[in-house]
Parts: C-alpha cells; sequence; structure tokens
C-alpha cells in the first residue's frame, strides 16, 4: 500500500496546473550569464499510460522576437485560442509540445544586460542547446522520447542550426536527447529567394501590375545588391523598404494570407491612416493582455511579456538577410535527422516559389534523385489538402488554403506532415 501511494505522489507532482486545461511544467533556464530562456511545456492529452509514450514537439517562433508561449500557443496550436476558447486542433491531443521563448529577450524570456542579446543564429543555436540541458534536468524521463524541433518564419531559420549544434552536443556526448527530425514552416532560410519572388507572385496572382511589379522588383534587387555587397544591416533596411513598397502598391495586402480581407484605407507608410485597426492588429493587443495579465498571474511570472522583444530583432539585423541553405544540406548530409519544408500557399512574405528554389539548389547525397521525384497529393479525408515530395529524410510540402501559419490556417494538412514526421505519433 506504500508504494502504491508514493507512486501516486510521484504521478501528481509530474504537472502542474497552468493556465487552461491539462498539465504543464514550466520554468527558466540561465543559457549564458544575463541571459534566462523561458520555456512551458504542455503534457499531452492523449489517453496514454505515461506521457513518454508520445513524443516531444518543440515550437519556435519567427520575428525574431515573436513569442512561441504566446502566438504559437494562442494564436496556433496551442489547447486554447486567444478568446480561451479550447481549440479543435491542438497538437496537444497528440503530443507533447514544448513553447520555447527564444532568442533571449523575446515573450517571457530576458536578458540582464544589452550584452547577452543575441547578434547570430549559431548563438541562438546553442542558447538552446543550453535550454535543453537545463529542461532535461527538470524533466529527465524525456530524455529518451523522440524529440521534434518545429519552427515557422525566422523561427527556421534557427530550428535548421538548433538540430545541427543539437546533434553534434548528443555525437559529443554533451546531452543525451533523442532528436529525430526537424520541422521547418515557412521559414526565413533564404531571405533573398523570398524577396526576389514577390514581384512575380503578387503579378501572376493579380495584386498588381506591371508597374508595380516593376516597383517591386526595383526594390527587390537593390535588396540583393546590398546583401551580396556584404552590407547586411542595409540589406535588413532595403528589405523593410520593399515590405513598404509592396504594401503601396496592393493598397496593403496582408503579407501572411494574401486572401485576407483588407481595408480600403490607405496604406500607412504612405503618411495616410488606415481607417480602421486590421484583425491582426487587434489580436496583437488581445494577446498582450492576455499574456501580461491572465496567463502571467497564472505561472506566478514577475517578467513583462514582450518587453524586450523590439530589441531582438535590432541585435540580429545585420544576420537577418544571411541565408542559412547549407546548414539544411550539412543536416540531410551529415545525420539521419529527418527534414521536413512546409509551405503556404497563400503566404507572401515566405512564399512557395522562393522556398521551392531553395530548396531545389540543395546539394545533398539526394539531390539527383529528388529532380526527377514524383509529387503527390496530400490527401485528407479524400479532400486535396496539398501536395508532396519526398526523397530519402528531406520532404517539401505544399499546402493549400494556407498562408503563413499553416497550423491555424489548415490544421488538416499539418496534422498529416506531423504524421509523417513523427511516423504517424497519433497511432
Amino acid at each position: 500500500m506504500k508504494l502504491l501511494i508514493l507512486c501516486g505522489l510521484i504521478a501528481l507532482a509530474f504537472g502542474r496546473q497552468g493556465f487552461g486545461p491539462g498539465e504543464q511544467e514550466w520554468g527558466y533556464v540561465t543559457v549564458r550569464e544575463d541571459a534566462h530562456m523561458f520555456w512551458w511545456l504542455y503534457l499531452t492529452t492523449a489517453e496514454v499510460k505515461t506521457y513518454e509514450e508520445k513524443p516531444l514537439i518543440i515550437w519556435l517562433q519567427g520575428g525574431p522576437g515573436a513569442s512561441s508561449t504566446g502566438y504559437g500557443n494562442f494564436a496556433e496550436l496551442g489547447p486554447l485560442d486567444l478568446d480561451r476558447k479550447p481549440r479543435d486542433f491542438t497538437w496537444v491531443k497528440d503530443a507533447n509540445v514544448l513553447f520555447i521563448d527564444n532568442p533571449v529577450g523575446t515573450g517571457y524570456s530576458y536578458v540582464d544586460s544589452a550584452a547577452a542579446y543575441t547578434r547570430d543564429n549559431k548563438q541562438i543555436a546553442e542558447d538552446l542547446v543550453a535550454l535543453m540541458k537545463g529542461f532535461y534536468e527538470k524533466m529527465p524521463s524525456f530524455k529518451t522520447v523522440p524529440l521534434y524541433i518545429t519552427a515557422e518564419s525566422y523561427g527556421g531559420k534557427m530550428a535548421a542550426e538548433f538540430g545541427l549544434v543539437l546533434d553534434k552536443a548528443i555525437k559529443d556526448g554533451e546531452i543525451e536527447c533523442n532528436l529525430k527530425g526537424v520541422g521547418l514552416g515557412d521559414s526565413w532560410v533564404s531571405p533573398i529567394d523570398s524577396v526576389l519572388t514577390w514581384a512575380p507572385y503578387l503579378l501572376h496572382f493579380g495584386a498588381v501590375d506591371q508597374a508595380g511589379y516593376d516597383k517591386i522588383e526595383s526594390a527587390a534587387l537593390e535588396t540583393k545588391r546590398l546583401l551580396e555587397a556584404g552590407r547586411f544591416v542595409d540589406a535588413t533596411d532595403m528589405w523593410r523598404e520593399t515590405e513598404y513598397v509592396v504594401m503601396d502598391v496592393t493598397h496593403d495586402v496582408d503579407f501572411y494570407n494574401v486572401l485576407k480581407k483588407i481595408g480600403n484605407g490607405y496604406s500607412k507608410h504612405s503618411g495616410k491612416i488606415i481607417a480602421k485597426p486590421s484583425a491582426r492588429d487587434l489580436d496583437d493587443v488581445k494577446l498582450d493582455i492576455l499574456m501580461n495579465g491572465d496567463v502571467k498571474k497564472a505561472l506566478d511570472l514577475n517578467v513583462r511579456w514582450g518587453a524586450q522583444s523590439g530589441a531582438v530583432f535590432s541585435y540580429l539585423s545585420g544576420d537577418f538577410m544571411k541565408a542559412n541553405t547549407e546548414v539544411v544540406e550539412q543536416l540531410l548530409n551529415s545525420t539521419d535527422i529527418k527534414v521536413f519544408v512546409f509551405s503556404g500557399q497563400l503566404d507572401l512574405i515566405v512564399d512557395t516559389p522562393g522556398t521551392v528554389l531553395w530548396v531545389d539548389r540543395l546539394n545533398w547525397a539526394g539531390k539527383k534523385q529528388w529532380e526527377t521525384a514524383k509529387r503527390n497529393v496530400i490527401s485528407v479525408e479524400g479532400i486535396n489538402e496539398g501536395y508532396r515530395k519526398e526523397v530519402g529524410n528531406l520532404g517539401l510540402y505544399w499546402v493549400n488554403r494556407a498562408g503563413h501559419m499553416v497550423p491555424a490556417d489548415n490544421p488538416k494538412a499539418m496534422d498529416f506532415i506531423l504524421r509523417k514526421l513523427t511516423n504517424d505519433y497519433a497511432a
């Protein structure tokens, strides 16, 4: 009887009541001096004897400076949406989901001094490995659980390098971890390929005429020139200017989903004020209230969510436009890790044409086979949810009816991709 009571106590101690349904754990890891990274784990609500029966999936947000615990959690794939209502397609139903506020300074993560902000992608990856060491100290039973790193936007650039650095740390015996795959969603892996395809994408979509195309193309080519000249901060500034040109000639097309309804006001940068705020702006306000109100109180945190997020981007402006395709090639050539790339076809900021360009250029062992591989349909319940191409450990997924936020826009296609990545985690 004493043994049974003891086991019960251990089970109860495993997870806490955080914010929303299910058991959770959260905490900080000091990844470097003055650099404190926050993580928030949702333990799966699947009917299992132990949580370790299901994989551990990390979600990294983009930006850099966008919060995984905020945007990824409440706007895309966590158990509750922004209105605190249960989400039908939450990943937590089938997996343990770990949200990380990364890089340091993002969301609830924070730094004690400006010197502690990250300056490049390699340092971000090293911080994430340090975070995982601290996480496994708190949750040692997850060391052998299959781990998958998934991400969106700039998070994909970080995820690729994180996977490579983590794989090396595992091989060097620095960390015990069962890393199996990396999922790169609408990822800023080759930024210039995205920028250079904005004009043709919008022209073929009918969002601009030839005159608008020419203006975007001119700005995009100047971004490329600065990048190739090694003027990386200037290239980032020119990328922003190119965005302004797009907003002007399209009258504010939604960069994250070109089919989103937009107002008929004038562009923000033209000196005119849009008549009413967008739904996205209103959601940002709603999220800020939530994260700095009830969530912060429930998790007993004394840090203001998002207070340092703007600085995160500023300190990474010199790294922002640099490509990371070589890291993806290393993942494919020197590890047995699965690399899945997925792209919402209605996304503009990291458009599908640009993504296909850099994926097709990858130099890896399966390149020749990739060139002639057949593209198949993503079929879910008899509906075409997109297309897929798979060779060896590389998979590319075109997702229909989805923009930048694939998990929220087309959860059925996302579920299909996750099952492929994790060998049918929900089975």
